[in-house]
């Protein structure tokens, strides 16, 4: 695994450019235009998509009669969630949301009886129209903020901080996503690399998105007809 710094290193030797030493070195301006492109390529990777390096899952336990949960109190670390993930964990029933506003008031105001569990996003908060009964286990999947590693502790974190630091995504990637940057902030021409960099960004996101999750915990067969399944240790349906 190479290091931001590292890979801000091969990319002075593709351009031809002095070798940044340091890129937290304030007196360097050098150094501070391969951070800041380096910031902008993790930032905009992050922005980009699902990415199943990303993807996480956070556990919300209800208490009686509150409806608004601060997101920063389930997982620090959110980005956005994945919605058609959110499941009370012992009914598997579907938790409806994020909800759009004039649902929210047509469902709240206007005496329209809600299905099920239905909530929004607001404010950094998950809010639900009505309160769940209380010690409800619900579980949902969600995009992490995280751009970078820590080397010496894996702590996944939301900036860069060190030059040890190592990018989540795809080393090659992020190598032409700041080659590029770097050659524009330069006043240079970035086409070729640009068109590299795209070409190289969606076939590696792709990628990700063909992959599906396998479960280790139980039967991985599915026949993808939509049929029932049957719970091989209980007989009920899963």
């Amino acid at each position: 695994m190479s290091s931001i710094l590292e890979i801000c290193q091969e990319v002075a030797d593709v351009t031809a450019t002095q070798r940044p030493t340091d890129l937290f070195d304030k007196n360097s301006q050098h150094s501070a235009i391969f951070l800041s492109v380096a910031k902008n390529e993790l930032d905009s990777l992050m922005r980009y998509g699902n990415w199943q390096d990303l993807t996480k899952e956070g556990v919300l336990y209800t208490v009686a009669n509150k409806t608004i949960y601060p997101i920063e109190e389930i997982a620090p670390d959110f980005y956005c969630i994945l919605n058609n993930t959110v499941y009370v964990k012992d009914t598997a029933e579907e938790v409806i949301g994020s909800i759009t506003p004039e649902q929210w008031m047509r469902e709240k105001y206007f005496n329209c009886a809600p299905i099920g569990v239905r909530f929004k996003i607001q404010n950094n908060a998950v809010k639900f129209l009505t309160p769940p009964p209380a010690g409800v286990k619900i579980v949902f999947q969600y995009r992490s903020n995280s751009i970078c590693t820590d080397a010496d502790t894996m702590e996944e974190k939301s900036v860069l901080s060190k030059n040890t630091d190592i990018p989540i995504f795809d080393k090659y990637v992020v190598k032409l996503g700041i080659t590029y940057r770097w050659l524009k902030r330069n006043g240079m021409d970035y086409t070729e690399e640009y068109n590299e960099y795209q070409k190289e960004l969606k076939k590696k996101f792709g990628t990700g998105l063909a992959t599906r999750d396998i479960s280790i915990g139980g039967p991985i067969f599915d026949d993808m007809t939509g049929s029932v399944v049957i719970c091989s240790l209980t007989g009920t349906t899963c």
